[in-house]
């Protein structure tokens, strides 16, 4: 799944606030109480999201000059959100968000932008490349049983050691409500598509073997591989750029993105016009910056509530 940038939380969707500038004095809906022209909505808008809005487009704008993320990029980017949640889920997925298409773009854009800001001082050599690929080159076929805690794992694993059905009991014990219908199948997968720790442990099974308790961030699993193939991947040289950045992303410190961004900001000494908006930029450039090599960074991003068990 795709791993999301989250630590600047703004308003995407009120990027069109600024086009309210232009012609203010146009009318924009009228009716038998009066009229409301572009300035009063942007002074309506203003004041209730101005801030924030002003906030993102500036950020935008900085790193967009620095770090540029083309049309091209974005369309890619969309393409392959689409292939992994299909037309249909995919439309589901962001108009649950509030989120139209063109609007999402913004999102896409917004994100590839820091992961680009990001990663711009991290290397990956060829030999990492070159590794990262051969495991791409592996699929395995797994069904699982995800549980609350240890205890349950244990019990569960006993019970498949007495000769348990893993399907029935994947439809009694797993808290994932796919399982009901499933009985805990997850088909087939590569590298980088579950949690790490479920991942680690799926590709390091013999097929029809069963895993011990598997801890990741959604709870307890036990894990069997039915069968390993041969992924059907592009060469090495068309899938080197995006195995590179998947690298750098999962070397990545996420929790220095604020204090990038902040470098970012004043390098570009923003002058803010607007007396009710001078201090849109205040407790964004004030907040305490993360040392850098203190936390460790994170994989996990942002489709939150869209992954369904390990995924």
């Amino acid at each position: 799944m795709k791993k999301w940038i989250t630590t600047i939380t703004l308003a995407v969707g009120v990027l069109g606030l600024a086009a309210c500038s232009d012609d203010a004095g146009e009318v924009i809906v009228s009716s038998s109480a009066g009229d409301i022209t572009k300035e009063d909505l942007y002074e309506d808008m203003k004041n209730s999201v101005g801030e924030q809005a002003l906030q993102l487009m500036v950020i935008e704008q900085v790193l967009q000059e620095k770090y540029p993320v083309t049309d091209e990029e974005v369309d890619t980017e969309l393409a392959s959100l689409k292939e992994q949640y299909g037309e249909d889920q995919f439309a589901a997925m962001i108009a649950q968000q509030g989120q139209t298409e063109d609007s999402f773009r913004d999102v896409i854009q917004f994100n590839l932008l820091q992961e680009k800001a990001l990663t711009a001082d991290i290397e990956v050599t060829d030999e990492e490349i070159e590794a990262q690929y051969e495991k791409l080159k592996k699929e395995v076929n797994a069904r699982h049983i995800l549980v609350a805690d240890e205890e349950t794992a244990n019990q569960v694993k006993q019970l498949l050691d007495e000769g348990g059905d893993f399907a029935e009991l994947a439809r009694e014990y797993s808290t994932e409500p796919a399982a009901q219908e499933t009985g805990g199948e997850l088909g087939f997968f590569g590298p980088g598509q579950m949690d790490p720790a479920f991942e680690e442990a799926a590709f390091s099974l013999e097929p029809n073997t069963i895993s011990e308790p598997v801890q990741s961030s959604f709870g307890w699993h036990i894990i069997e591989v039915t069968e390993t193939r041969e992924a059907d991947i592009e060469s090495l040289e068309d899938m080197r750029d995006q195995i590179e950045n998947d690298l750098k992303l999962a070397k990545a410190d996420q929790s220095q993105i604020t204090s990038i961004i902040q470098e970012e900001l004043r390098a570009a000494d923003v002058d803010v016009k607007d007396e009710d908006l001078s201090g849109a930029f205040d407790s964004f450039l004030n907040a305490p910056a993360t040392e850098k090599g203190t936390e460790e960074g994170t994989e996990e991003g942002t489709e939150e509530g869209t992954e369904e068990g390990a995924e």
